[in-house]
């Protein structure tokens, strides 16, 4: 049963039409350039020529629609670069199985292990896979296919410079990554009105961390906007948290609550204003009323001790993002020095140092139980086995099968079981779409390449709004430019059908019979997040024994990397809540709420951090190393499926309080939540067999309870700004 409501799900996220917002400049400049190269190839050489510069040039502009914070010519570039030499390597093993389908194998595993440099890198690679399949069959000699190569590599180029003649959104990308991570404060900043201990996601700031990354000859371009804001929300998200806990900052009610919502209010439309001057580049009005509530200077003011500090350094902060939304995001005329430690971490590497890079990333994931090195075997597989059956069956286009297997194929169950569903559902409309128009238009290369345009511009509009819709299109397209070259329609659009198929059932054979399952992979994840976890509370204690400015940058490179374990257990979390396959031993939903209060604890704490303070606190540097000594011993413990012990942390804190000393209150209380965080993270680790037999029913319970509720409509309402 579980198989079948998987497979249930699995159709509908195929079929589902994603909430996108269109793009259609960034479309047609891109179906411009596959017009560019269609039209003078059509009417000075040949169909066959005309096909391989859009095969080009439409492989290069669907590269520059993937999130990337790369210039987008760079991406086209590159993209058709690859195309290029994978048709002509194709073309010299071609002729014979022998040395063709070790060809393909290795190169397909090698697009496969190009996940590992991220999506973008995956998917570009996976098309010099399907370019290779194609285009062996139209060249005759070395040196046509030399030619075809570089008709290829021209569709890449035209692609490119139509990016730098007009440009549509310049920084766009990046401009939408801060303000998205400005307006994820903001929305946490509302929701903490309602719920003072509401859970935030970290992954627009993570996002945002990303796109600040910048090559240097983007640093020199980058516009002034995009340097200080990001640092700006991750000040902000902190204090805010502080100022609305009930038991580190204003008081669960009367007065103090009252004002403490006014102020995340007024903080909340601040930071939305400040987001829609960045997206758009042009000032933001905000309410008079909230500059009056942004004021903590007055004798009445009701907030006192650590809310009143943090409501002061609220303000403070919000005073700059003021500015930001006054001026349309341009508050520095010129680019600030960056600070050299946090330059040299955002630095990006320019295409040519990049190769270190990419060994480092390929030999991490070259071991056995990665699902990078388990997607590359897979795709080498079924792409060599797909080539093969189709080269005994009697169509003549038996390169379709592969393809649809190489494209549909990703490293996980869910998208690549979605994606297949997506591609027959979109090439059976597609291809009677487009076959009705060919009966009705009858022969003419012309038109059929002026549909084919066409049809390449709505594949690239609808391209993020389900790939099934966006395959419709992209099916037309094939079809056009066969028309274009001659092929009858009554031949390829019955092969282009039965190869989809085929190809697509092979893709979830393959998962069947090698899989990766995430759920495997939840006790290490989380093992890595509690490991993380533990270090960036130790260093947000050493910061408070010792507030120096070392401390302080430990602080921020262990907040990091706990950010990077959060997001790669929630990757791992939401998989795994796909998939046919129970998780055993582990209550997943209890241990990522625990280590979730374990995370805010410290967040907590690291609002009220002392600044140029020279006092030394032995208390809570012992309960520090206490403290990251038990959650690595315990991270060993939740990997090796043994019950964690927290005995070295309860004896620091035991002593911790018994010392003598001014503490500070938010301290003391940041210390206790932690504990308590502790103990609800062994409960849902250590369990006997029976209750972790229906501790997984319950969190099976939990996910279709989810799931209906977001079927409902009753999730989780979208971000503003």
């Amino acid at each position: 049963m579980r198989w079948l409501r998987t497979v249930g799900e699995v159709v509908r996220s195929g079929l589902t039409i994603e909430e996108a917002r269109l793009e259609p400049l960034l479309a047609l400049r891109t179906a411009a350039g596959v017009a560019i190269v269609i039209g003078p190839a059509l009417w000075l050489v040949s169909p066959a020529y005309a096909a391989s510069a859009a095969l080009g040039a439409y492989s290069a502009g669907a590269a520059t629609f993937q999130r990337t914070w790369r210039p987008r010519k760079v991406i086209a570039l590159g993209a058709g670069a690859g195309l290029a030499l994978s048709t002509f390597v194709g073309y010299l093993a071609a002729g014979r199985l022998v040395t063709f389908l070790p060809l393909l194998a290795v190169w397909a595993f090698a697009a496969g292990m190009a996940w590992a440099l991220g999506t973008t890198a995956g998917i570009v690679a996976a098309t010099t896979v399907g370019s290779m399949l194609v285009t062996i069959t139209l060249p005759t000699s070395v040196g046509r296919a030399l030619e075809h190569a570089g008709v290829i590599a021209l569709g890449g180029v035209a692609q490119a410079v139509l990016i730098l003649l007009f440009p549509v959104r310049r920084w766009g990308a990046h401009r939408d990554a801060l303000a998205d991570a400005l307006a994820a404060v903001a929305d946490h900043a509302r929701r903490l009105r309602h719920d003072p201990t509401a859970p935030f996601d970290p992954e627009p700031l993570m996002t945002a961390r990303d796109a600040a990354a910048v090559t240097p000859s983007q640093a020199r371009t980058r516009p002034p906007a995009l340097h200080g804001p990001r640092g700006l929300a991750e000040r902000i998200l902190p204090v805010v948290a502080a100022l609305a806990d009930p038991d580190v900052g204003a008081p669960a009610e009367g007065p103090g609550r009252d004002r403490a919502r006014e102020l995340l209010g007024a903080a909340a439309d601040v930071l939305d204003a400040a987001a829609r001057s960045i997206r758009r580049g042009t000032p933001a009005e905000v309410p008079l009323r909230d500059a009056d509530v942004l004021r903590v200077d007055k004798k009445g003011e009701v907030l006192e001790g650590p809310a009143r500090q943090a409501a002061e350094r609220l303000v403070e902060l919000l005073a700059e993002a003021l500015e930001i939304a006054e001026s349309g995001g341009a508050r520095d005329k010129a680019p600030t020095a960056p600070d050299p430690a946090s330059a040299q971490f955002l630095m990006r590497p320019t295409m040519f140092r990049l190769l270190p890079v990419v060994v480092r990333a390929v030999r991490r994931e070259l071991r056995r139980d990665s699902p990078v090195f388990r997607h590359a075997v897979r795709l080498a597989a079924v792409a060599t086995l797909g080539y093969l059956i189709a080269s005994r069956l009697p169509l003549e286009h038996g390169y379709w099968a592969p393809i649809a297997s190489v494209m549909v194929m990703r490293p996980d169950f869910h998208r690549t079981y979605a994606r297949a569903v997506g591609r027959l559902a979109g090439t059976l409309a597609g291809v009677a779409l487009a076959t009705g128009m060919v009966q009705a238009l009858g022969p003419d290369a012309h038109v059929f390449g002026a549909l084919a345009v066409v049809s390449a511009a709505l594949s690239y509009t609808l391209l993020r709004t389900g790939y099934a819709y966006s395959q419709c299109f992209t099916a037309a397209y094939v079809v056009f430019l066969l028309g274009m070259g001659g092929q009858a329609w009554e031949q390829t659009v019955p092969e282009r059908v039965v190869l989809t198929l085929l190809g697509g059932a092979l893709a979830m054979l393959a998962y069947v019979v090698f899989p990766a399952w995430e759920t495997s992979r939840l006790p290490g994840r989380l093992a890595d997040w509690l490991a993380a976890n533990g270090r960036y509370a130790a260093a947000v204690l050493r910061s408070y024994a010792e507030p120096t400015r070392e401390h302080r940058a430990d602080m921020r490179r262990a907040l990091l990397a706990s950010r990077e374990a959060r997001a790669a257990w929630q990757e791992a979390y939401d998989q795994a809540k796909k998939e046919p396959v129970r998780p055993r031993g582990l209550t997943a939903r209890e241990a990522q709420e625990a280590l979730k209060g374990l995370d805010r604890a410290a967040m907590l704490m690291e609002s009220h951090v002392r600044r140029g303070d020279s006092r030394f606190d032995p208390e809570a540097e012992r309960f520090a190393e206490a403290l990251e000594a038990d959650t690595a011993r315990a991270a060993v413990d939740v990997r090796e499926h043994r019950n964690p012990d927290w005995g070295r942390v309860e004896e620091a804190l035991h002593a911790w309080e018994d010392a003598a000393g001014d503490r500070s209150p938010v301290l003391r209380r940041g210390a206790e939540l932690q504990k308590r965080a502790l103990e609800d993270l062994a409960a849902a680790v250590s369990r006997t067999p029976l209750e972790r037999d229906v501790g997984s029913a319950r969190e099976e319970q939990r996910v279709q309870a989810a799931g209906a509720a977001e079927d409902d409509g009753s999730g989780p309402a979208h971000r503003r700004g």
